[in-house]
């Protein structure tokens, strides 16, 4: 099938025409006659970068009526980037179409110029929703007059909180118009609100519903918590070429992530929530023009992003909801391209993986950690492969090829090869030559056994508490979660556990003390400490010197369990000296940031 075949107007099939588009998309193909010929609402079911914007776009522009100069179509959208790419796109497709306007409204940009866009009435409003109810509580957008209502990504406005919003801006529609909500899941949230405010829908599910793209690779590895940034480290070294995205579960942690990354030499930056609106727009410009390689960010930082061509999605921690999972795998892998979902995992968040697997249909595969000699040999490579595919500019070099020859005449062919390797692998030999093994060991049955049964031998517990609480969204299966994350030993008994505003506090035995408070004095956003007047309990007596010692031994020895002290290395000491940054990881990269100037 072809874009001829879909009874589009022949305006809206030129200007289509000349962006590339022959054959449509599976969702396209789709909604588009339905849209078109049914008159039923529509609930679409599609990952994200399967052409959902031409797939709701194209009818709708299709449907307009030029002379009407009326807010006839609203599309709303989750984020400020996904509104603008959604306007660009239809005014693109209605290039040649005459009288029609298109106005996109939302926060982080002065609502004066917008108000002024406004003055003449579009007939297809893009909005976020919380910019767009502004608008609405000041009177200068009506949509008494809308015919066709556009959810793209509802699943993600949920996520980000705007079901009340929603439900006031359907209320202000007319019961007349027609709803199309686009998705890539469908939550209880979504099924609510289109039961409620949709009438004899129709849903159109491209691949499995809550399923993945089928172009996307999920693969996981298995390591210590501690190691994390060191795996993060050796799954970018073995793909020269990659472009991704980094995940992780707090701002804090975004931010220490990617200063470590470009502290380390990489092409590096964090999103987040702490950056103001220009501050994002420039470090999204970066990583559009592949000034950077690796975007660090949270979820919520990233709700929105439309960046094609990304090779990889790095999952430095699990979600703890697994939908979200599916949009960040769905980042990658897009219009027909292969893209790679890795995630990094300790041991025990394997159910996880195995609840994900069900969820999206499709199998995980566990690789192993690379060692040294894996990734010296893949960098060994790309460097090779560069080099046979580099440009020769014989104009350029002509003037100085016979100083070149006379100054290298004296060594072979072969030894020429040599010290070119060298030149450039010699340093990523020299920094890995030692490094350790990161893959995490499963114990044995009867050394569990044995662990469990010394950890278990001391009856008397210590009252600790961690500056985590009910603010923060934590209940005990999250705690005992981030325990299992952190600390990453089975052997660890929790006792009773209270949770408050501000922090949550929990037994542990005193033979068990040290590892507990020794693995979080490596975690900048978490502190776990003696909860004062605790008691350990021995049949109700309160413990002794013997835990008062050990607490003030930690707070003595805190600074050489701080992050600050000293990156991870992989040799165990500092990761300072990593001469071979110097040069580019890759010729997309030229252009970087200033911050390669700070590379060793």
């Amino acid at each position: 099938m072809t874009f001829k075949e879909l009874n589009l107007k022949a305006e809206i099939l030129s200007a289509i025409e000349e962006l590339g588009y022959v054959q449509p998309m599976p969702v396209q193909e789709k909604t588009i006659p339905f849209m078109l010929e049914q008159s039923a609402d529509l609930v679409a079911l599609a990952q994200t970068g399967t052409g959902k914007t031409a797939g709701f776009g194209l009818p709708v522009l299709n449907m307009i009526e030029p002379e009407r100069k009326q807010v006839q179509s609203l599309i709303l959208s989750p984020t400020r980037e996904l509104c603008i790419q959604i306007a660009n796109d239809l005014t693109n497709y209605a290039k040649y179409l005459k009288g029609i306007r298109i106005v996109a409204v939302y926060g982080g940009e002065d609502i004066r110029k917008q108000l002024k866009q406004l003055d003449n009435t579009p007939q297809i409003i893009v909005a976020t929703p919380g910019r767009l109810i502004d608008l609405l509580e000041r009177g200068k957008v009506k949509l008494e007059a809308v015919d066709y209502l556009v959810l793209d990504e509802a699943d993600e406005m949920l996520n980000m909180g705007f079901k009340d919003d929603l439900e006031t801006i359907l209320s202000k529609t007319p019961d007349t118009r027609r709803t199309m909500l686009f998705s890539a899941t469908m939550p209880r949230e979504i099924a609510s609100i289109a039961k409620k405010y949709m009438k004899d829908y129709q849903e159109i599910t491209i691949g499995h519903r809550n399923s993945g793209s089928e172009n996307v690779e999920h693969i996981y590895y298995v390591a210590q918590a501690k190691h994390r940034y060191l795996v993060l480290k050796r799954i970018v070294d073995l793909n020269p070429d990659i472009y991704g995205i980094v995940f992780c579960r707090t701002r804090q942690e975004t931010k220490e992530v990617a200063e470590h990354l470009m502290q380390d030499g990489y092409n590096a930056d964090a999103l987040h929530g702490d950056l103001s609106q220009a501050q994002r727009d420039t470090v999204m410009q970066k990583f559009r023009i592949r000034n950077l390689q690796l975007l660090v960010a949270t979820d919520v930082a990233a709700r929105g992003l439309d960046v094609s061509d990304l090779t990889h999605v790095i999952n430095y921690n699990l979600p703890d909801d697994v939908e979200i999972y599916t949009h960040r795998s769905g980042r990658t892998g897009r219009a027909n391209k292969k893209g790679v979902s890795v995630s990094i995992i300790h041991s025990k968040e394997k159910h996880k993986i195995r609840e994900i697997e069900r969820m999206l249909r499709k199998s995980f595969e566990q690789q192993q950690i690379p060692n040294g000699l894996e990734v010296c040999k893949k960098q060994l490579f790309y460097m090779i492969d560069k080099m046979q595919n580099v440009e020769v500019n014989e104009e350029q070099i002509a003037p100085y090829v016979e100083q070149i020859n006379k100054q290298l005449d004296y060594l072979t062919k072969e030894e020429l090869l040599k010290r070119f390797v060298s030149l450039e692998f010699n340093r990523f030999l020299e920094y890995y030559q030692d490094a350790e093994d990161l893959n995490y060991q499963e114990k044995s049955r009867s050394e569990r056994g044995d662990r469990e049964e010394r950890g278990s031998k001391s009856g008397r517990k210590v009252r600790l508490k961690i500056n985590l609480g009910e603010r923060e969204g934590m209940n005990p299966k999250r705690f005992l979660g981030i325990i299992n994350d952190v600390v990453g030993d089975k052997s660890i008994n929790i006792g009773s556990i209270e949770i408050t505003n501000k922090f949550t506090f929990f037994d542990v035995f005193e033979d068990q003390l040290d590892k507990v408070v020794s693995a979080f004095s490596n975690e900048s956003d978490m502190s776990v400490t003696e909860a004062k007047g605790s008691k350990s309990y021995d049949g109700g007596s309160r413990r002794g010197d013997y835990g008062k010692k050990r607490s003030e031994d930690y707070r003595k020895d805190e600074s050489r369990f701080s992050k600050k002290s000293g990156r991870q290395s992989d040799r165990g000491g500092s990761n300072s000296e990593k001469p071979w940054r110097n040069r580019d990881r890759n010729d997309n990269f030229k252009n970087s940031n200033s911050r390669k100037s700070r590379r060793r």
